[in-house]
């Protein structure tokens, strides 16, 4: 009777009630305090009448997981700070919360709950049912009362997955155990929907573009208690992809998009294949947006057409950033670039940093703290196919750190080839003209190697991972490495992984493993600018800069011909844009060529991030945990970005 009666009155006001006028422009304030506060008002109308009330919500014998389900669920509950208008919109949203929190107790396991509500001490749908709330308005605001006995836990009972047109169990489908369906678990509602799209993806994965969920029988058994499941799945016709059409690339050179779609005719369907390609497409920083259309039906020879629509990116643009550390210096950096320099995807960058040390340099401790560096990056792609780009970076600069102070000129010029969606490598020429000021000397060193870089990614996001592994090397011989000329070889790589513990990627486990060593020259035949070391934010944050590292005689670091570095963070959302991130470090850098273990430097601490659109804001806070006589008490470092 409540149901029929809601149906009833949210169809429409009864005679005589005041409608909602039509929406009025609200101010700069009234706009600004919804941001921070989105139940402040539900929609942009001014209220009419307004029916204060109060609520109490009773859920009978059930733990906070199930009491807060149903009280946020309930439209009473999140709206009760802006009443409605008159006696019928206390009732409208009054009668709404039945489905709402009905559908809260299927999504607990919950299939014979009780819904009881009253209104001022009646049943909403009682025949006087106005006159009541307005005789309550008079003496106050109207008294709403909800209980809710939720009754006992069902759980999963007989589940069928078959097929929809022979009716008759799949031979292959995924087990009961992965769609949470398992006899004798709970049998919660949402696990129902997620097994549908599981299904779905099960067979589009395998090549059928058209599977859907033909039907679905859901039974709750209330002598039993279990929650009776039949799904029924049309896989629809095996499909290979035929021709891609594209559209919205005139900004680009003509065919740009199509020799990188890499998808011949008669390739097996797969949505992950188009998921890699919208990724690869996205890439290239002219293109905005790409949207992938599959086609409604299958061409004469069964393969399934594509439109690609793509969007153009602003061309240029201009910004700024900047860089905190109580242990590495800081910086400020603005630059401009072109996206689309020459129509064919040129990239270009020029960037201008002022940096600042922030403390003397240990090495050199009547050097200027003040750096600069003025950059330019210029990017070419598909120079012979289109797997291979063009890379080009130089920079003018002057660095001051705590070994050392140089100045000086730096070019690189490789190509890189893409083998596939998550490996990559680059051959690049890399030359350096510098003067640099050590704790040992001053001297003018040229260096001239030629880097092969090995890059293997499977993460999710660039900036926050929660899934995959990235991983690169780099093995670079010298022609000439400033006093040791040529021969030496310098070896190192990088590898980190993360893993989501739960399923809405709110606790994210990651680690990071890096070491390398160069091989074939003395310590101090090697320039300072290219020896290793270890110590601040983007290495074994607590410590300063470079400070876990060699150092000479007098206690000046020196750097070293090795180094190894680990570190483990777990990452929790706390919201959905707050996090917190306990950490782990250890690492330095070894006079020798193979790193000595026995010698490492520990650190931990915590960290907050606050999650934006482009990336999380990180602000780090670290103390060493076995600190030398010349390590200091703790880092703190802020950037945009995940650590690692």
């Amino acid at each position: 009777m409540f149901l029929a009666s809601a149906a009833l009155l949210l169809g429409g006001a009864p005679a005589g009630a005041q409608e909602p006028t039509a929406p009025k422009e609200r101010n700069f304030f009234s706009s600004i305090a919804d941001l921070f506060n989105p139940n402040r008002a539900s929609d942009d109308t001014p209220l009419i009448d307004p029916t204060p009330y109060t609520l109490a919500i009773e859920v009978k014998g059930a733990d906070r997981t199930l009491r807060n389900a149903v009280t946020d669920a309930s439209n009473l509950e999140s709206l009760k700070d802006r009443p409605p208008s008159g006696a019928a919109g206390l009732i409208r949203r009054a009668l709404s919360d039945y489905e709402r929190i009905t559908a809260a107790l299927y999504g607990q396991g919950r299939y014979a709950g009780n819904i009881r509500m009253t209104i001022a001490g009646n049943a909403p749908d009682a025949p006087n049912i106005f006159d009541i709330v307005e005789a309550s308005r008079k003496r106050g605001p109207v008294p709403v009362r909800v209980d809710v006995d939720p009754g006992p836990p069902f759980v999963f009972g007989e589940v069928r997955l078959i097929d929809a047109r022979t009716r008759r169990p799949f031979t292959e489908a995924p087990s009961l155990r992965a769609l949470r369906l398992e006899p004798g678990e709970p049998a919660l509602a949402d696990d129902v929907v997620r097994a549908e799209s599981i299904l779905v993806d099960f067979w589009r994965e395998r090549g059928h573009p058209f599977a859907h969920i033909a039907s679905k029988d859901v039974v709750a058994d209330h002598a039993t208690k279990r929650l009776n499941v039949t799904l029924a799945v049309d896989s629809g016709p095996y499909a290979t992809f035929g021709t891609f059409t594209v559209s919205g690339a005139d900004f680009l050179t003509p065919g740009f998009i199509e020799e990188r779609i890499a998808i011949p005719p008669g390739t097996p369907y797969s949505p992950d294949v188009l998921n890699r390609l919208r990724k690869r497409l996205l890439t290239y920083q002219a293109i905005a947006s790409v949207r992938i259309r599959e086609g409604e039906r299958l061409d004469p020879q069964g393969r399934l057409p594509v439109a690609i629509e793509v969007t153009l990116r602003e061309p240029r643009y201009v910004g700024f950033s900047a860089k905190y550390s109580s242990t590495d210096g800081s910086s400020i950096n603005g630059y401009w670039g072109h996206r689309n320099l020459f129509g064919g995807g040129e990239t270009l960058r020029l960037d201008a940093t002022v940096s600042w040390f922030g403390e003397k340099s240990e090495a050199v401790p009547d050097a200027d703290p003040f750096g600069y560096k003025l950059a330019a990056s210029f990017v070419k792609p598909g120079i012979y196919t289109a797997q291979d780009d063009l890379i080009a970076n130089a920079a003018v600069l002057r660095e001051v750190t705590n070994a050392y102070v140089r100045e000086g000129v730096i070019g690189l010029i490789g190509v890189r080839h893409r083998f596939d969606d998550t490996l990559s490598m680059q051959v690049s020429l890399d030359l350096e003209q510098s003067e640099v000021e050590d704790a040992d000397r001053k001297g003018d060193y040229f260096v001239a190697g030629i880097p092969v870089d090995l890059s293997y990614d499977t993460t999710d996001s660039p900036l926050d991972p929660s899934r995959g592994i990235r991983a690169s090397a780099t093995v670079e011989p010298f022609a000439y490495l400033g006093d040791s000329g040529a021969g030496p070889v310098m070896v190192k790589g990088t590898f980190a992984t993360y893993y989501a513990l739960d399923e809405d990627r709110r606790y994210i486990l990651a680690g990071r493993v890096a070491g390398g060593s160069i091989m074939g020259a003395t310590l101090y035949d090697v320039p300072p600018q290219r020896r290793f070391y270890v110590g601040g934010g983007g290495s074994l944050r607590g410590y300063d800069y470079q400070s876990a590292s060699p150092r000479n005689a007098d206690g000046d670091i020196i750097g070293g011909l090795s180094y190894f570095e680990a570190s483990a963070e777990l990452r929790i959302k706390i919201t959905d844009t707050i996090g917190v991130v306990p950490f782990f470090d250890m690492g330095s850098a070894f006079a020798d060529e193979v790193p000595d273990f026995g010698d490492m430097k520990y650190s931990a601490g915590i960290g907050l991030r606050y999650y934006t659109a482009i990336g999380p804001l990180r602000i780090d806070f670290a103390v060493p945990l076995n600190p030398g006589p010349d390590d200091g008490d703790y880092g703190i470092y802020v950037s945009l970005g995940q650590a690692f």
